[in-house]
């Protein structure tokens, strides 16, 4: 009797054994598909968002203006004889480096957007570090205050901006009052406006990715800093700066791309005196009608911008393989 029941739970024995196997197998595989979900979807977003753009607008660039809906010629078409024939006119990037216009629109920009960079992280490091070293309750408030100017509208604080920086403006009614002026400084439609408002646009961006690389910073090192004989200078110099240095890189490149081609700041501001990239796409698009012109001169931009991002992520490889 006991032979018969223990040939009988042999086969139970084995069928437990497959299906556990089989759903070892199952699990295995829902995994790897679900990590290859997960890998696709940004994938797919870029190309969706990017590359698919990026390539209409480059499709755009090597095309001839026209007088006609669309206002350029096709990529591609067919002769009388039916054959295929692929018309590609670089003249549009030629254009670009044979009138001044767009060489100095493009140094333009790029200086206005270096020096934002660099007045932003001016303004934004000491910041975050105040934010870093402060205590739990009032760190989450200066936080607040930080990112609370997103909750209002960009354009409508641009337009605040001009409310303070005209010659009637609060600023300048302020001075008079005071009496350290007689007379309003002529502050809008001027470098020193585009500044103001893309500083204070941008500041946010620099102090976030400051302060979450700054948040993770072993304090310790400063008091081993300071009990070897190393001055505040010496060990912020030495100490917090390098360690700093990737959330420096991340805030910088936040700021400058987008202030590179930043078109309601200049434009509003800068009242047309100081012309960036933005204005000029506009003109170029909307006043001219000429896209493939203006598509050249946002595929020459991306590439100006894709050079810091490149070397942002060299770096970056850099650190994670040491």
């Amino acid at each position: 009797m006991s032979d018969r029941s223990s040939s009988l739970g042999e086969p139970d024995g084995k069928s437990d054994l497959e299906v556990r196997s089989f759903t070892t197998e199952m699990i295995a595989r829902l995994q790897t598909a679900w990590q290859t979900v997960i890998v696709f979807v940004p994938y797919f977003w870029l190309l969706l968002f990017f590359l698919a753009p990026f390539f209409i607008v480059l499709k755009i660039s090597l095309a001839e203006s026209l007088i006609a809906i669309p206002p350029f010629s096709p990529l591609i078409e067919f002769t009388e004889d039916g054959l295929l024939t692929i018309r590609l006119i670089f003249e549009n990037y030629s254009y670009l480096w044979e009138d001044d216009l767009y060489v100095k629109t493009y140094v333009n920009s790029l200086k206005i957007s270096t020096i934002s960079t660099i007045l932003c992280l001016l303004v934004g490091y000491p910041i975050a570090y105040g934010i870093v070293r402060a205590q739990p309750t009032a760190k989450n408030i200066l936080l607040l205050l930080v990112i609370l100017p997103f909750w209002t509208s960009f354009l409508l604080r641009v337009y605040a901006w001009m409310g303070l920086l005209a010659d009637q403006g609060t600023i300048n009614n302020f001075l008079i009052w005071l009496g350290v002026i007689d007379e309003p400084i002529r502050m809008m439609y001027s470098e020193f406006a585009v500044y103001v408002g893309i500083v204070y646009s941008y500041v946010p961006f620099m102090i976030l990715p400051l302060y979450a690389n700054m948040e993770k910073l072993d304090m310790a090192l400063h008091e081993a800093a300071a009990d070897l004989g190393a001055r505040p200078f010496t060990t912020f110099r030495t100490v917090t700066l390098p360690l700093t240095m990737p959330g420096i890189i991340a805030g910088s490149l936040l700021v400058f791309i987008p202030a590179t081609g930043e078109f309601v700041i200049p434009d509003l501001l800068g009242g047309g005196n100081v012309l960036m990239i933005g204005r000029v796409l506009y003109n170029e698009f909307n006043a001219n009608h000429d896209w493939p012109v203006a598509s050249a001169v946002a595929i020459v931009l991306l590439l100006l911008l894709v050079l810091p991002m490149m070397v942002y992520q060299h770096i970056q490889s850099k650190e994670t393989e040491a």
